[in-house]
């Protein structure tokens, strides 16, 4: 009997949260370069193979939220409110994003990351994805009416104040202080009259 599609897509994110769970516990207990795929797969009792079809590298077992992070910037653009301003819903989210990455329990995961040139390089292209991904969320957005260049350089600038908040001592205090930049920048960006921000007329 055939499972049904609900019942069938829990199995398998259980299965990925529980091999990211594993690997990640694998790491921080005998660093990140003493395991292996095989022994990640072995101690979260799944094939090799099984492990490939929910992540494409060791890099991205460390970084399991990866897409999730990305849908939810995009999100911030194309599910705001009509009339909603764009960059106080971005930088809503990336404060979320920032909260998330400075609790207590993030620390020795950052530490691993910064330890290793692998991850360290992984996690620089997984941001240049993320702001190429949102850049083309705000360019598709109508009412925003932005070129290529201006979108890009837009979502680089909120892609680089998560990076910069995340490593501030005090990354409330760094957010404001970048956003007031990003708010500066988007207003340079607007057509002639139009307001600061907004989802177009």
């Amino acid at each position: 009997m055939t499972e049904p599609p609900g019942r069938r897509e829990r199995k398998k994110a259980a299965t990925r949260q529980k091999i990211a769970d594993t690997a990640l516990r694998l790491f921080l207990e005998r660093g990140y370069e003493a395991v292996g795929i095989r022994d990640v797969a072995a101690e979260a009792d799944v094939a090799v193979t099984t492990l490939f079809s929910h992540f494409a590298s060791k890099e991205a077992l460390v970084f399991e939220r990866d897409d999730d992070f990305e849908q939810r910037l995009t999100q911030a653009v194309t599910g705001r409110a009509p009339h909603e301003p764009l960059i106080p819903a971005l930088r809503r989210e990336i404060h979320a994003l920032v909260r998330h990455c400075t609790a207590d329990s993030a620390a020795p995961i950052w530490r691993m990351i910064d330890e290793s040139p692998a991850l360290r390089e992984y996690e620089e292209s997984m941001r240049l994805r993320h702001a190429e991904s949102l850049a083309t969320a705000i360019a598709a957005d109508p009412g925003l009416s932005q070129t290529t260049t201006a979108s890009r350089t837009i979502a680089r600038f909120v892609i680089d104040a998560y990076s910069l908040a995340r490593e501030a001592p005090d990354p409330d205090a760094a957010l404001d202080e970048i956003f007031r930049m990003i708010e500066a920048a988007w207003a340079v960006t607007r057509p002639s009259g139009q307001p600061v921000g907004t989802a177009g007329p």
